[in-house]
């Protein structure tokens, strides 16, 4: 049935008409966007998650930035640190040339002091951006990453960079807590801090038959012997005995080591400054079989044929430090005598042994006359200051420890090389040679950090490009297919219009039938 009301052929040519403009807007929105998800409306989802993916991609961007920044400050202090390690070396050659007698040893300080002034400069100036790593103790942080959890949680991520003091700074002795506990002065010479010798005695038994038998001694590794008779020749004679030992042990002529008899007791006395002297005897008695030796330092051996030791201990007094305690930055400590304080402040993550080699660079730098210093360990682990007086004045040696300073430079101590003398020559070599370790140790931390800040730059690169690919195959339009599907829809509408055409004519054939 025909109508001229109500043209059905022409409603549905319309509908298909609007359908196909309406594919032919979405088509060319995605042609000019380039996106098949261009906002929310178009696929809510997928919409969603891409932001998210985008924003992510942005904060890479900056975190990319974060390490250029961070890996340009490490690149800084890494050359700067091995610069310093350069200066440093040229400074051990001079130190080294200094120990000759006949050079001109003021010269050689001021080629020191020149360089000296060098690593200050670089050090004042390895700065990027106005972050200085070689000065200071606290750490630096370089953002290094965006970590999303399965929640949606995002936390950052950050490699942390260890500042390495390069400086030759003080330090500012702490007002905190009390550290005297963790520095013990051992007393281990006579009493006071003097060129007085240590000593130990060996006391001659009466009694003895000095006319019969062998007495054997080890002294300083040096070992003699007595034959029969050789002591004194005569029965119950310890006096001469004694005499004749002390005489023998001077003939050996030890280096630092006397000997002198008084009575039937024989005082060996050593000046040495940093190392002990060992005492041994092994003796055979006479006829009744008895020790002709009573006691060394007061020691008696329990019978014939026994050895008896004892060390005559170096005339050096140390400060040990306990292994026990742990070292916190701004820990301070000082060591005192003939009214003068030596003092250092440990930085971060410093030990004793970089405390005890810091205060012996202050007691050198000091240039006292007579005074000379070594660092060791005790048979426990303890680091120890050992400082020697070669002079006859006696100075009363002390040590004590407070929380809470300003940590001391990394190369401290170098301010105060002074090689014009036999003695700071040889201190100069010992220090500068920790310092050289010191400015090797930053600059390979450094490098490290370098190189960990690089490696991250490359994969967060290739990171943020794996995300841009993510979101452009969720988002992005396929262009071939957007163009073929946009030819197939210019034709749907060609066909769609003709339609129409058609339906909108039928009318005119049923006014024909009233002609």
């Amino acid at each position: 049935m025909s109508s001229i009301l109500t043209n059905n052929s022409a409603m549905v040519a319309l509908q298909t008409m609007k359908g196909i403009n309406a594919q032919m807007n979405a088509t060319q929105q995605q042609i000019s966007t380039g996106k098949s998800v261009a906002n929310a409306k178009d696929n809510a989802a997928v919409w969603a998650i891409s932001k998210v993916m985008e924003s992510d991609v942005k904060g890479f961007k900056g975190i990319s930035d974060s390490l250029s920044l961070g890996s340009s400050t490490v690149s800084v202090a890494r050359q700067a640190s091995e610069k310093v390690t350069e200066l440093l070396t040229e400074i051990k050659g001079k130190a080294v040339a200094a120990q000759e007698q006949n050079v001109d040893r003021s010269k050689i300080q001021t080629d020191i002091k020149a360089l000296r002034e060098q690593i200050s400069s670089v050090v004042n100036a390895a700065q990027f951006n106005g972050l200085n790593l070689i000065k200071g103790t606290e750490d630096v942080n370089v953002l290094s990453s965006l970590d999303r959890s399965a929640t949606g949680e995002v936390t950052a991520s950050q490699i942390t960079v260890a500042r390495a003091d390069l400086s030759t700074a003080k330090g500012t002795f702490g007002s905190g807590t009390v550290l005297n506990a963790n520095a013990t002065v051992s007393n281990t010479g006579a009493g006071a801090l003097d060129n007085t010798g240590n000593t130990a005695v060996i006391t001659m038994a009466a009694g003895a038959n000095y006319s019969t038998g062998t007495a054997t001694f080890t002294v300083a590794g040096t070992q003699f012997s007595f034959a029969a008779g050789e002591l004194g020749g005569a029965t119950d004679n310890q006096d001469v005995a004694a005499a004749n030992l002390s005489a023998k042990i001077n003939a050996l002529g030890i280096a630092g080591v006397t000997a002198s008899a008084t009575g039937a007791a024989v005082t060996l006395s050593s000046a040495r400054a940093f190392e002990g002297v060992n005492v041994q005897v092994n003796s055979v008695g006479g006829a009744a079989s008895t020790s002709s030796i009573t006691a060394v330092n007061g020691a008696a051996p329990s019978g014939a044929n026994t050895a008896t030791n004892s060390t005559v201990n170096e005339r050096a007094l140390n400060v040990t430090f306990s292994n026990a305690a742990a070292v916190q930055d701004g820990d301070s400590y000082r060591v005192s005598f003939a009214g003068e304080q030596f003092d250092y402040t440990a930085g971060k993550g410093e030990t004793f042994e970089d405390v005890t080699r810091g205060l012996k660079a202050a007691v050198d730098g000091r240039g006292m006359t007579g005074i000379t210093t070594t660092v060791t360990k005790d048979g426990t682990g303890n680091w120890q200051l050992k400082i020697d007086n070669s002079t006859s004045t006696a100075r009363t040696l002390s040590a004590v420890g407070n929380a809470g300073g300003e940590a001391s430079g990394g190369l401290f101590g170098l301010d105060e090389i002074d090689v014009t003398t036999t003695a700071g020559a040889k201190a100069a070599l010992e220090n500068i040679e920790e310092m050289i370790n010191k400015s090797i140790d930053a600059s390979a931390t450094f490098g490290s950090a370098e190189k960990r800040i690089d490696i991250q730059k490359d994969f967060v690169g290739m990171l943020s490009d794996a995300l841009k690919s993510g979101i452009g195959s969720m988002v992005d339009a396929d262009m071939e297919a957007v163009s073929a599907r946009l030819q197939a829809l210019q034709v749907q509408q060609q066909l769609g219009t003709q339609a129409l055409t058609i339906a909108n004519q039928q009318p005119q054939n049923i006014l024909a039938l009233f002609r």
